[in-house]
């Protein structure tokens, strides 16, 4: 089993693998689903949604402010509710100086929103000549054009580069290269690439397996189609084919008869798991590799809604990991790429392993978590159980964080009580309360969704699961009374 690593804690090794200097302060950001710009441009899977944000997924960037000290700011959309910072405090964390965007539209990022804001640009701009550095989530071009106007040196490589590393096309043949075991499959950058892939799949289908057919930048579910027929698979091609070379009519680009024509898929055999894993190292600037953890990833139809810590793993599997991790991390380095890196694996239901299933060079939900389990002050002991998890309520007002810790009196983990619920965001709970729309007539305001993000901390698997309960029953409660 795995243990949580001693030492300085992780937003100390961060500081060193990305600047050389434990003591550098960094302004952190938390523009999740940086994804969505990286894929701009790129030819895609048809699909009924757009990249466009929501409400709650941008106030996910509160995560951020548990990755910081003290000496270290945080960028954010709104304040934290002063409940919920009394609540942080009283478990001893130091905390970040909060830097909030004057004019937040839930349609933005928290990168966008600082980018639309001269008075907060100034203040960064301060910042830089303190000598601090720029953390974000995941670098695109937005990150940095919010370097190119405040000064701010990004703390990580280049937006392009950074684009590059994340696409599942590099990680499918960086892992082929390294010769880690993958699902057998295919990564397609142009249409004669797709062709080929999609007559070899073919074969599967016919076979009676299945496939996956996966958007290169596709995140939390989407562009990622699981395919068990070879009719539903030639229509999905024809649909990427035309998607394909209308983008590439746009953009002036490929012959008439699609030769030359980009695409960015990767087609996979779908193969059966025991359980999924994410892992977690960080590469330096001087290309060493730190492993920093394994946990057990908790999914519901391929969307990702937590994390166990520790993974149901072996000593041996454990090292596996550990060896794969530094081979990719030098594979990275080779390519110039520094900070954090996630990958997600699989246990096979043999308990043999696939190392290597995606490659996220960037911040993933686990790094936000890391105050939980790692460094001098982590909640979690060597002999506990945690669960990282959301729970979706649904309110018809603001709701403070307080009323909420009255909710779930008792079960909170507090300064008092080391084991129970530990609140790591509550941005979200409220974050599409001013998009909730008020019937005609003046009536109360209709009801909206918000999500508590949480890590359950308890002595054994059984009393997290006791604990999940009696938390879903009480939120269920809730949510009943607010749609009285």
């Amino acid at each position: 089993m795995t243990t949580p690593p001693t030492g300085p804690g992780f937003t100390g090794r961060l500081k060193r693998a990305v600047t050389g200097d434990a003591g550098t302060p960094l302004v952190f950001l938390g523009n999740f689903e940086v994804e969505n710009q990286w894929a701009q441009g790129e030819p895609a899977l048809p699909r009924v949604a757009s990249h466009a944000g929501s409400a709650v997924v941008n106030s996910m960037d509160e995560f951020a402010l548990l990755l910081g000290g003290k000496d270290d700011h945080v960028v954010l959309k709104a304040a934290p509710d002063e409940g919920y910072r009394r609540y942080l405090e009283g478990l001893g964390m130091a905390l970040p100086t909060v830097h909030v965007v004057a004019d937040a539209d839930p349609r933005r990022t928290v990168t966008e929103d600082a980018l639309a804001d001269p008075a907060l640009i100034a203040n960064l701009a301060g910042l830089a000549t303190e000598g601090a550095r720029l953390s974000a989530h995941g670098v695109s071009e937005v990150e940095e054009r919010l370097s190119a106007a405040t000064g701010l040196a990004v703390a990580g490589p280049s937006a392009a580069l950074c684009k590059r590393v994340n696409s599942k096309i590099y990680s499918r043949r960086a892992a082929d290269e390294l010769g880690l075991r993958q699902a057998r499959g295919w990564a397609c950058d142009t249409l004669e690439e797709l062709a080929a892939a999609v007559e070899a799949a073919g074969e599967l289908l016919a076979a009676g397996r299945k496939v996956v057919v996966k958007d290169a930048f596709g995140v939390s579910g989407k562009g990622i189609v699981v395919l068990d027929s070879e009719k539903r698979l030639a229509r999905l091609h024809r649909m990427a084919v035309t998607q394909a070379k209308k983008q590439a009519d746009g953009e002036g680009e490929g012959a008439g008869d699609g030769t030359g024509v980009r695409t960015s898929l990767v087609i996979e055999e779908w193969v059966a798991k025991r359980c999924d894993l994410n892992y977690q190292f960080t590469v330096g600037r001087d290309g060493s590799v730190h492993f920093d953890f394994v946990k057990e990833l908790l999914t519901e139809n391929g969307v990702h809604k937590g994390h166990r810590i520790p993974a149901r793993l072996s000593d041996a599997q454990v090292q596996e990991l550990t060896e794969a991790a530094a081979r990719i991390g030098g594979r990275l380095a080779a390519d110039g790429y520094f900070g954090v890196v996630g990958v997600d694996a699989m246990v096979a239901p043999d308990e043999s392993l696939y190392p290597v299933i995606e490659i996220n060079a960037r911040n993933n939900m686990s790094t936000y978590q890391s105050v939980v389990h790692d460094g001098p002050t982590a909640l979690v002991g060597p002999a506990d159980v945690a669960v990282a998890r959301h729970y979706t309520v649904r309110l018809d007002r603001r709701f403070p964080f307080d009323e909420m810790r009255a909710v779930l009196d008792g079960l909170l983990l507090t300064d008092g009580r080391p084991t129970g619920l530990f609140v790591n965001n509550y941005a979200t709970v409220n974050a599409a309360a001013d998009q909730a729309s008020a019937p005609a007539g003046g009536a109360p305001a209709q009801g909206f969704e918000g999500r508590l993000y949480g890590v359950l901390v308890e002595s054994s698997a059984e009393r997290v699961d006791a604990l999940d309960a009696d938390i879903t029953r009480r939120l269920a409660a809730l949510t009943e009374r607010s749609s009285v």
